[in-house]
C-alpha cells in the first residue's frame, strides 16, 4: 500500500529508574497474534515475522507520534528494537530535558501514560471473512518500513483509512464502511477516519467488557447483512 498506518497496543509500558542510571522506557509497539479491537468494520492481527525485514530501519521513538518530541533514535543508539515471542519490543533512553520530564516521565510515574504504538507501511497482508458470522480479519504478514514507536496518551486506533479503503475494494462495496459508521456516500476518507476514531474512543471508555463485545458483534452482523 505504501501509505503510513499507525496502530496502538494496550500492552503496558514500563519506566525503569534507579539511583545510578538514567531513566529508560520499555514497551511493545506491536503484539503478535493478538486480535485488535474493532477498527471500524474489521479486526487486525500482526503475524510473527512481520518485522523481520525492517529491524535495520532508522526508527525514531516519538511521544504521541509527534516529531517535535523525539525520545530516541535507533541510528544514534538511544533506541533499541528487538523481536521476541510477544512482539516488537523497544527500549529507549529519553533525553534529560525538563520538557520530557514534565510531558512524558512524570505522567508515566503517575500511571497516566500506559500505551504504545508504532508507525509503519505494509508490504503484504491478507483479508479473511468468516462465512458464518461475516467477521472480517486483516492479517499483516510483512511490514515494508518501520517508521516509529511511540509511548502514547490514548491507546485507540486512528489512521485506519488506508486499511478501510482496501476492505472496501475487497468487498466491492465502497459505501459499506460509510453506511456502517452512519455517514453518507459523499463522506471523505478523512471524515471516515474521524468517525472510526470517535467509535473506538467510545469503546475504550467502557469498562464493561460485555458491552464492548456486544457492540462489536452488532457491527459484524451489520457488515454481513
Amino acid at each position: 500500500m505504501n501509505e503510513v498506518e499507525r496502530r496502538y497496543t494496550k500492552q503496558p509500558i514500563e519506566l525503569r529508574e534507579s539511583d545510578d542510571e538514567a531513566p529508560k522506557i520499555l514497551g511493545y509497539g506491536a503484539v503478535f497474534d493478538s486480535r485488535s479491537e474493532n477498527l471500524g468494520g474489521f479486526t487486525e492481527i500482526v503475524s510473527k515475522g512481520a518485522f523481520d525485514d525492517v529491524m535495520d530501519n532508522d526508527v525514531r521513538a516519538l511521544f504521541n507520534h509527534d516529531s517535535n518530541f523525539v525520545l530516541g533514535r535507533s541510528a544514534s543508539g538511544t533506541l533499541s528494537l528487538s523481536v521476541d515471542e510477544t512482539g516488537l519490543r523497544y527500549e529507549l533512553a529519553p533525553p534529560d530535558t525538563q520538557t520530557i520530564r514534565d510531558l512524558v516521565l512524570e505522567p508515566m510515574r503517575r500511571g497516566d501514560i500506559t500505551g504504545s504504538s508504532f508507525g509503519f507501511m505494509v508490504e503484504e497482508d491478507y483479508w479473511n471473512e468468516d462465512t458464518d458470522t461475516g467477521a472480517v480479519t486483516r492479517t499483516i504478514v510483512k511490514v515494508s518500513r518501520l517508521l516509529d514507536v511511540s509511548p502514547v496518551t490514548y491507546p485507540a486506533y486512528p489512521d485506519t483509512s488506508v486499511a478501510l479503503r482496501a476492505l472496501n475494494q475487497i468487498h466491492d462495496k465502497p459505501d459499506t464502511i460509510r453506511a456502517l459508521l452512519g455517514l453518507d456516500e459523499t463522506a471523505t476518507d478523512d471524515e471516515v477516519n474521524d468517525a472510526v476514531i470517535k467509535l473506538n474512543a467510545e469503546l475504550s471508555t467502557r469498562d464493561d467488557q460485555i458491552a464492548r463485545l456486544s457492540t462489536s458483534l452488532d457491527i459484524y452482523k451489520r457488515i454481513a447483512a
